[in-house]
């Protein structure tokens, strides 16, 4: 499959259709041993013209698509909508055809893509083990090679974290940054919407097609001011309370500090942040709860069929009260005043994306050094207070021996979008990270 940008210039000159694109993707597809879809495209692609002419690219099963089934990986939840959300139409027209709707985690609550109702999505490394969740088709896909692009949803690590497991990149924005228009919410005050790709250059596209305020979506908002990328070598920080609370492997932690090391030689300038403030804060998963007992409460009471480990974790938020809700929020404000404070000594944050690699799929328990623990603590240790702080964050691939490699995660504060990809195309083209296939 090639690159984005390769295939719509190649539709573009007309040396293309989109129809034998989609022809193509669905033969890469195949009988889609991953289980990375719930369900492929049947319409016929429209000639296409734009920025993604005739580009393949897939939609995470709760994000709309009119005409097109939307089931959230749940066992009841079923809605044909008239209306695709918003970056749907976005997508669209600029030229990208819908090829088909990833697996995830039910209703996106969880890490693993282990599905009650649709099976577990496999990972292209290795199919016996997770490719991460919630967005765990989409991941699947891009590495796979299927398609250059596909969408999906981060609300604790939801897109950070399978892009990780896979190898491949991912972007977690700004809240408010793309809109949420006809994307089915898990906790709205945090969640987003974010590309999965092989190379900066195709989330770059995506991000470029996807962003901009729309006045359907409540947490829509603009940029306060134009946020340029910056010539000059970059000050990383590496907030070392972070690193020392979660659980990191070995393999994880030298191939960190060996990206860490080749970024200071590339010119930039790393220091220790100390912070305590940023961590992996419990009191943060309480306001999520919060906000996904509302959006789950009915349905829940009715007794609506919901997977055990969905339907444990859905009662655990019913149980939230609103004082333990009211002091995970002040908490909250506490980790962003911190935050800000941070970023006004440094341009990044830089920490591993997941504290270790290989989930097995059908075990609960992740062992890292001599300890077991519970695989959503290792694999969202770094990536769910970002979703808290509003921040967008950029993940990568290490160019290290790996299957897949450790993952690379770069935080920016509020809007900074344009400087997270210029880095992450400096260190790519460095060969600091890198995509390599599966197997390769």
């Amino acid at each position: 499959m090639n690159s984005a940008a390769g295939i719509a210039a190649k539709v573009g000159a007309g040396e293309l259709t989109p129809a034998a694109v989609v022809d193509e993707t669905l033969a890469l597809i195949g009988t889609d041993p991953l289980n990375a879809y719930t369900s492929l495209s049947e319409s016929e692609p429209a000639a296409a013209s734009g920025r993604l002419a005739g580009v393949p690219v897939a939609l995470k099963d709760l994000i709309d698509h009119a005409g097109h089934t939307t089931t959230c990986g749940s066992g009841f939840y079923v809605g044909t909508p008239v209306r695709s959300a918003t970056v749907v139409r976005r997508l669209e027209a600029a030229g990208a055809v819908v090829i088909g709707r990833t697996g995830l985690h039910e209703f996106a609550f969880g890490f693993s893509s282990e599905n009650h109702w649709f099976g577990p999505v496999r990972n292209p490394w290795d199919p016996a083990t997770s490719p991460g969740g919630s967005s765990g088709g989409s991941a699947a896909t891009v590495a796979a090679g299927h398609v250059p692009i596909a969408i999906g949803t981060d609300t604790g690590g939801s897109v950070r974290v399978p892009a990780a497991l896979c190898g491949v990149y991912g972007l977690k924005v700004t809240h408010g940054r793309i809109p949420l228009s006809g994307v089915f919410p898990l906790a709205p005050s945090i969640d987003t919407v974010g590309p999965i790709a092989r190379s900066i250059d195709d989330l770059q596209i995506s991000y470029d097609v996807m962003r901009g305020y729309d006045d359907s979506d409540r947490w829509s908002r603009r940029p306060p001011t134009a946020i340029l990328p910056v010539s000059r070598p970059l000050r990383a920080g590496v907030p070392m309370q972070w690193l020392e609370e979660c659980a990191v492997s070995n393999d994880v932690r030298s191939a960190f500090e060996r990206t860490v090391a080749a970024i200071a030689e590339a010119g930039h300038e790393v220091v220790e942040i100390d912070e305590p403030l940023l961590t992996s804060r419990g009191d943060t998963t309480t306001a999520a709860y919060a906000e996904v007992a509302s959006v789950h409460r009915s349905w829940f009471e009715e007794g609506k069929p919901y997977g055990p480990q969905v339907a444990a974790r859905i009662e655990q938020a019913l149980a939230v009260t609103m004082e333990q809700y009211a002091e995970a929020r002040a908490s909250r404000a506490a980790a962003n005043t911190a935050a800000r404070a941070v970023f006004d000594g440094v341009d990044v944050l830089l920490t591993p994306t997941v504290g270790a690699m290989r989930k097995v799929i059908g075990e609960d328990d992740m062992v890292v050094g001599d300890t077991v623990h519970h695989y959503r603590s290792v694999l969202s240790c770094f990536t769910a207070l970002v979703n808290h702080l509003r921040s967008p964050a950029l993940v990568m691939p290490v160019n290290v021996e790996g299957s897949p490699p450790p993952s690379l995660q770069v935080i920016g504060p509020r809007w900074s979008e344009p400087q997270l990809l210029a880095f992450g195309r400096q260190l790519e083209r460095a060969e600091i990270v890198a995509f390599r296939p599966p197997g390769a």
